[in-house]
Parts: structure tokens; sequence; C-alpha cells
């Protein structure tokens, strides 16, 4: 077939309307399931903020005492102080310029292109602090007018409950984790390392409630045979619902949900109690108006904060794990 001579057609046609959606489509993820977990402490008033810690002497099996005797000055037990940690809130930011005629022309899917673009800014930058907090090996660092600030994470923290890979080191701190962890060899994560920590943070008092993992390791612990039954009911004639994922691990120590994390490293594995990490803030999550220097607008986006790990005994950290499927 061939169409008439003359006919004219949407191929010549100079006035058709453009047919541009109003719906921006964005797979970007900005979940933050570690920040989401612990939660906000109460604000710190200073860069470098401290809290204290304690534990209970070692159990005294031989604490048999003689009727009536007398505890003078030379039996009396000495009272052991709190220990003092610290760690530095370091500032994060995130900037935005936009002309004056890009603001003002209309747009399809935004009203306002500095609106719009600062909802974007805002995700960015708790995208940056959840992988800087679970995903980044970085010890707290004092600053100065050429270094920036900045604060020691889960990876510079944990250091009593983590199971290692052959060469790899635990950070060495005393108060302030001033120092990273060293990475070791490789190994597949498996069941008996995870009982293995859980019992590690068992003795030190701790009881940890999420294990958190890189997507693929999530896969690999699913199979685990401590994950809990799985059963779904499928009504009338819908197609069955496969479930091949492990929600909930039922540990000797208590049950462990599992949650995967796209922004910590693969080649972790976390077990942790919330009770005991907060994200402090010196200053909350402002919008800060940047100086006018010509036709366009600029804006800053901050949040100074720090991370407290209260008592980092109360986690644990499967590390040096391999980052490929079973």
């Amino acid at each position: 077939m061939a169409i008439k001579t003359n006919t004219y057609t949407s191929y010549t046609v100079k006035g058709a309307r453009e047919d541009l959606s109003d719906i921006i489509s964005m797979i970007s993820p900005t979940d933050t399931p570690f920040m989401t977990l612990i939660g906000k402490g109460e604000p710190i008033s200073n860069t470098l903020f401290e809290w204290q810690v304690d534990a209970l002497d070692a159990v005294d099996t031989a604490n048999a005492q003689l009727e009536g005797d007398d505890y003078d000055s030379g039996t009396l037990q000495a009272a052991t102080p709190t220990t003092r940690m610290q760690n530095y809130a370091q500032i994060s930011a995130k900037t935005l310029i936009v002309s004056g005629t890009n603001e003002k022309v209309k747009k399809a899917g935004r009203k306002s292109e500095l609106a719009y673009n600062l909802a974007k800014r805002s995700k960015e930058l708790k995208r940056d602090m959840e992988a800087i907090l679970i995903g980044t090996n970085q010890a707290a660092v004092a600053g100065n007018t050429t270094t920036a600030r900045k604060t020691g994470t889960m990876l510079a923290t944990v250091k009593t409950n983590d199971s290692l890979g052959a060469t790899g080191a635990s950070p060495v701190y005393t108060t302030l984790p001033n120092a990273t962890r060293t990475d070791g060899t490789q190994r597949n994560i498996t069941e008996a390392l995870l009982k293995a920590t859980m019992q590690l943070c068992y003795a030190s008092g701790g009881k940890p409630t999420v294990l958190m993992l890189g997507p693929i390791n999530k896969q690999n612990a699913s199979a685990f045979a401590g994950v809990a039954a799985q059963r779904f009911n499928a009504q009338g004639a819908k197609p069955t619902t496969i479930i091949g994922a492990a929600d909930i691990y039922v540990s000797d120590f208590g049950n462990l949900s599992v949650i995967p994390n796209r922004f910590q490293r693969e080649r972790d594995a976390w077990l942790i109690d919330p009770e005991y990490a907060e994200l402090r803030m010196l200053r909350d999550f402002q919008t800060v108006d940047l100086a006018k220097t010509g036709d366009a607008t600029k804006k800053l986006l901050l949040v100074e904060w720090g991370f407290q790990n209260t008592n980092e005994a109360a986690h644990g950290l499967i590390a040096d794990l391999n980052t490929a499927l079973i």
C-alpha cells in the first residue's frame, strides 16, 4: 500500500505539541537501613563528644566469706571508674546552583527546579551518611584548617566480637576510634561463622537483634538451616507466591531480623543491637542560602553529625567474606 500524493502527515507538520510525561522516573535507592535502625540520640554541643561505658567485675566463684568476719580497710574492694569514650562530629554537605532563567521557565515533572534538586540533594546526603557509617573503614580524625574532621565508623569501633579472615586485624584504640581495621583473607559466609560470632556477643553481654548484610551474602544467608520456616497462603486461583528469602534467623541466643543493605561492604556481615548505637547531631539537617553573586540562586545543604557506638561489645562483625553467590 502507498499513501496518496500530497497527504499531509505528522512527519512534516510544524505545530505538533510535544508529549512529555510529567512523571520523572528514578530508580536510585534512597533507603538507609542502618541510620533508620539506630535513630538519633540527644544533640551534642561540641565537635568532640563523649559518653561513658562500664562493666561488672569478673564472676568470683570463690566468693565464700567467714561468719562474723571483720571488713577493715585492708580488705575493701576498690571501685573501678567508668571509661569515657569519644568520637568526633564531621560535616557533610551538598551544594546547588540554579540560574534564574532555569527556575522561571515552564518544565515537565516539577514546578520549581530549585525545589526538585534540593530534594534530590537531601536524599543524596543521607545516602552518603549511610555509606560512611556502615560501609567505610574510617577512623576518627580531629581535623585542622586543611583536614576535614571525621567521625569513627562501625568498622573502626567494633573490636571485641569480630570474626576475621587470615591476616585480618581489629582496630586498636582505647577511648577514641582513631585507627582503622585491617582487611584479611576472604572466605565464604557460613552458619558456623554466624553462630560463633553470636556466641561471642552473648559472652560479652550483648544481644544483637539484627543481621545486616550486603545483597549477595543476604542471598547466601537465606540458605542457613536456622532460617525460620516460611509459609504463604495462596488465596483463590491466584498464582502461588514462592518465598525464597530469609527474614528471621533463629539462633541459640535470640532471633535475628535479616536485613539487606546496599550501602555496606559486601565483605561484611553485621550483628547489631540498635539500643547501643546512635547518630548524634551538632547541627541537624539544614538548608543555607549562599551569597547571591549573579543571576543564579545558590544553596548549601549541611549536617554536622557523629557516630556513637555506645558500647561496641554489644555488636558483632563477621568480616572478610567472599562477594559471590555460594
